[in-house]
This record gives C-alpha cells, structure tokens and sequence, in this order.
C-alpha cells in the first residue's frame, strides 16, 4: 500500500507545473522561429527569383526595342516616313511596367530603359543615337508603334 506524505504530493504538483512551464515555453520559442523562417522564405523563395526574372524580362524587351529601332534605321528614307508595330507582353511576373526611350548623360549615346518601379533594366541604343534622336514612352499593353521620319524617330 501506498502511503502520500505531504512531501510527495509537493512533488508531484512541482513535476506538473514544470512540465507544463516547459511545454509552454518550447512551444513559444518554436513559434517564434517558425514566423522568422516564414518571412525568410518569402524573401528567399519567392521575391528573389520573381525580381530575377522580371530583370531578365526586361532586357529581353529592352534589346527586342533597340534592335527594331535599329533595323528600322537602316531601311529608313532620307526624307521620308517608314512606321511598324510591334508587340510587347502585357505583363511581366503579373505586374505592368513601362518602357523609356531616352538620350544618355553624355548626349549622344541613348538608351532603352524597362521598368516596373521596383526593377530597372537600362539598354544601349545600338550607335544611331549620335545621328538621330530617339524619344518616347509605351507600356506593354496594346499594339506599339515605331515612326521615323526624316527628323528622327518618335
């Protein structure tokens, strides 16, 4: 038979105690470390590799413009005009961004420039820039348009 002093019943209350104390607490700490591992997989995971790609987009749409304003110098009239369409995707990694065409820090040189506001991406003008200048601003929704005429481009 088993006999409870007053001493062994104090024990058992303390062993429940801490064991609920140290429940509580593992469970805090691994909470704690579960929100911190959360935010940076975000960042690590999938915002990242996101701004990486739409970089990338971005150059890709940047040389796609230099390179049409480039061919379309070289068949151009002296005087003259000469207009094509192009198209650019909507969207880039589902957000809108716009498309820059405008003279460099040095005057002569310019340069394509993609962004979304977040991301930038600036592309050369293959060398016209020095003959003839290019202006103008599109985004990617809708058809696009080059003109040039014997002023320049526009």
């Amino acid at each position: 038979m088993t006999r409870f002093t007053p001493n062994t019943l104090q024990s058992d209350e303390d062993e429940a105690v801490s064991g609920l104390l140290e429940y509580i607490s593992i469970t805090s700490v691994l909470m704690v470390m579960l929100i911190i591992v959360m935010f940076a997989v975000n960042t690590t995971l999938i915002e990242n590799p996101g701004d990486s790609l739409k970089y990338s987009a971005f150059i890709d749409i940047g040389n796609g413009i230099s390179a049409r304003i480039v061919d379309l110098y070289i068949i151009a009239p002296v005087n003259g005009t000469i207009s094509t369409n192009f198209d650019l995707p909507d969207d880039v990694a589902g957000k809108d961004y716009t498309v820059q065409l405008e003279p460099g820090a040095l005057g002569v040189d310019q340069r394509v420039q993609v962004t979304d506001g977040k991301i930038t991406s600036t592309i050369a003008l293959a060398g016209i820039g020095a003959n003839r200048p290019v202006t103008g601003q599109t985004s990617g929704s809708g058809l696009n348009r080059i003109t040039y005429d014997s002023m320049g481009y526009s």
